[in-house]
């Protein structure tokens, strides 16, 4: 098992642990102190009192407190079953003995506090120590086509397509952006893929069909792979056109769905463009349920209501509940080896509120701006993951189990403005801040690093676009340009866009805490694109 440093242990491996390496440990361990000649030996005596800087000096963590008592919650039944005889009368068990008063309170602090630091302390020789260090790529070269299809197969029927392609340089694996810092970067998997540099496939990111004026009403039926990414506002710095009726926000929602979508559009003249629907996706199957798969399948849902869609102003309001959360989605290759959903971790709530507009002719040029709201309520159920050290939705740190089952409520703002100027030169600026508990379910988005709108702190980007001043021929909506930005990562907690385990905040770290993905407190990408659209 120490030969696979950085995988995820198996079902049986994990319960080798817990069974039979930790008790066996852990009552070796307080065979040692009692029994073997050491500094603190004289503290076990009948009688004996520990000094009050003693049990300062070996205090635990937090984090190590809390490991301890996972430990006497699982392991520790085990070790009070075992036999005292070695460093207690004969016959005994290590729980008669400790219940028979030989130990006082502060005795049994200490031999805790010292099992611990022998187990995992700092000088203990079980902890891979980490010095902090600067992961960089000084060139990353990059090249993403996207081929979009669209088709009138009946009179109100629609069916639209797009295939997207997504690479690094000199690369056919998803290993250049890949590290072990954030869990929608530790690998690909549906929801991203084609949304992150991977491999020169040409992947269906949409394909869905569209049934409109149903019974010669605004209503429409929709349904396939959904057009779930790029949502508004990010189309002002993706330069992309505003998204349909089909489109999502992109702060609650940027992953690649599979679902379906249920559509109104009366035609109100206070509220021009106003329309909702109701959306379905599917993000993970879990297959045939046998005796040895009691899996759920993870399912959203989700209602948009979009009462103002004008070209001066766009106003949207979302709900999302994700149900049956997984604890590791299904991924190849990844830094902790090949992974797949094990457990149901519990449900997700989101809300959202925003709006974007443009006004015209303010100076030289038009101005847009938008705002944006979220916020998440995460509802762990009773179930914490193994594969993740008993973290839960939002809840614990790596074997530390967290057994109070409250919400977890994060919030998220996103603010924005983009100046468009005559000379097709567009200069623009985002903002976004993320609570300790925020979490959102936008994987896909292209930044590489993490997701920006799912950070638990700061994140700010200017950039600026230069469209070539060049006829369209192919399409109307032709277009080239250029594009300079900088992103600039202030995290306040770790965790970001991760919901398996609690957020910790960065200057309270210990040296000695345990960590699934290695924390990072700030991060920069310097960008530059070329981009063609036709």
């Amino acid at each position: 098992m120490q030969g696979q440093a950085g995988t995820l242990f198996t079902p049986a491996q994990f319960d080798t642990m817990l069974t039979q390496y930790m008790p066996q440990a852990m009552y070796s361990g307080m065979q040692q102190l009692i029994t073997t000649a050491n500094p603190m030996q004289g503290y076990f005596a009948p009688g004996a009192v520990v000094p009050a800087d003693v049990l300062r000096a070996t205090a635990l963590t937090s984090q190590q407190q809390a490991i301890l008592n996972t430990l006497s919650a699982k392991v520790m039944p085990t070790v009070m079953g075992m036999s005292a005889a070695p460093f207690g009368a004969p016959g005994m068990t290590v729980g008669q003995l400790f219940n028979s008063g030989a130990f006082s309170a502060d005795q049994a602090r200490l031999l805790n506090n010292l099992l611990m630091q022998g187990f995992l302390g700092a000088q203990s020789g079980n902890l891979a120590l980490v010095p902090a260090y600067k992961p960089k790529n000084e060139t990353l070269y990059t090249n993403k086509f996207s081929l979009d299809l669209s088709a009138k197969a009946t009179q109100d029927v629609t069916v639209h397509a797009k295939l997207d392609m997504y690479k690094a340089f000199g690369s056919q694996t998803d290993q250049t952006t890949m590290g072990n810092y954030f869990a929608d970067r530790v690998g690909v998997f549906d929801g991203t893929l084609s949304h992150v540099p991977s491999d020169s496939l040409l992947n269906v990111d949409r394909a869905f069909a569209t049934w409109s004026n149903i019974l010669d009403q605004p209503l429409w039926f929709s349904v396939g792979r959904r057009p779930s990414t790029n949502g508004a506002p990010s189309n002002l710095r993706l330069n992309n056109e505003r998204p349909g009726n089909g489109g999502t926000p992109a702060l609650l929602v940027d992953y690649a769905f599979d679902g379906m979508t249920v559509g109104y559009a009366p035609d109100i003249d206070a509220l021009p463009g106003a329309y909702a629907k109701v959306c379905y996706g599917r993000g993970f199957d879990s297959g045939i349920e046998t005796p040895t798969n009691s899996l759920n399948d993870t399912d959203m849902l989700g209602i948009a209501v979009i009462p103002v869609d004008t070209d001066p102003l766009r106003v949207w309001m979302q709900w999302n509940r994700g149900m049956n959360i997984f604890d590791f989605p299904a991924m190849n290759n990844t830094m902790f080896g090949n992974t797949a959903p094990a457990v149901s971790l519990g449900s997700i709530d989101w809300y959202g509120l925003g709006a974007m507009s443009t006004l015209k002719k303010v100076g030289p040029g038009n101005l847009n701006f938008f705002t944006d709201f979220g916020l998440s309520v995460a509802h762990p159920g009773g179930n914490v993951s193994n594969n993740a050290g008993f973290q839960g939705l939002l809840s614990g740190e790596f074997f530390a189990q967290d057994r109070d089952r409250y919400d977890r409520v994060g919030w998220a703002a996103y603010v924005g403005v983009r100046y468009d100027l005559p000379s097709k030169t567009k200069i623009g600026f985002e903002y976004n801040h993320g609570s300790r508990n925020w979490i959102t379910f936008a994987p896909a988005a292209d930044d590489m690093w993490t997701s920006k709108v799912g950070t638990r702190g700061n994140v700010y980007e200017p950039y600026i676009i230069q469209e070539l001043d060049l006829k369209p021929i192919s399409s109307y909506f032709a277009k080239a340009f250029f594009k300079l930005g900088y992103q600039y990562y202030d995290f306040e907690f770790t965790g970001s866009n991760n919901w398996v385990g609690a957020p910790k905040r960065i200057s309270d770290i210990k040296s000695t805490d345990l960590f699934m993905l290695a924390p990072m407190s700030k991060a920069h990408d310097i960008y530059g694109t070329f981009e063609v659209k036709f």
